[in-house]
């Protein structure tokens, strides 16, 4: 049987196009509102074409001395240039990049991974310090 630690693929997102960036303060004030931005492609763009796209990402925070793993946030990328008029023709693409406020009680670890449609699950992770 396989698991998420056999199929998930990490790399240096600035080598590798597929690695999610987590855009985040090193460290913030507890309760108050965080900014946080997750995009693939930052140093290397992904193509954003109807046959090779990112399809999602999704933000997670895993608290220092929890059992459990938080969503922060689901983005979903729909638009990738399709239309009956065929494969690149249609009038939009949507970007692999989301931006979400949250408030954190704790120190911890973002977590993002996203999915290409050819590429599969990527994953990367970034600490942040709740003072």
């Amino acid at each position: 049987m396989r698991k998420f630690a056999d199929v998930l693929q990490s790399g240096d997102w600035k080598a590798e196009k597929h690695v999610p960036t987590i855009v985040a303060p090193e460290s913030a004030k507890a309760d108050q509102p965080v900014e946080i931005t997750v995009h693939v492609g930052s140093d290397i763009p992904h193509p954003n074409t109807t046959e090779h796209h990112i399809r999602w990402i999704k933000l997670l925070f895993h608290p220092d001395n929890d059992k459990f793993t938080y969503e922060s946030a689901d983005f979903q990328f729909t638009a990738h240039g399709e239309s009956v008029a065929g494969a690149n023709a249609g009038p939009a693409y949507t970007e692999p990049k989301g931006t979400v406020v949250v408030k954190l009680k704790s120190s911890g670890t973002l977590m993002a991974m996203c999915y290409c449609n050819i590429h599969g699950l990527w994953e990367n992770y970034k600490r942040i310090e709740i003072e």
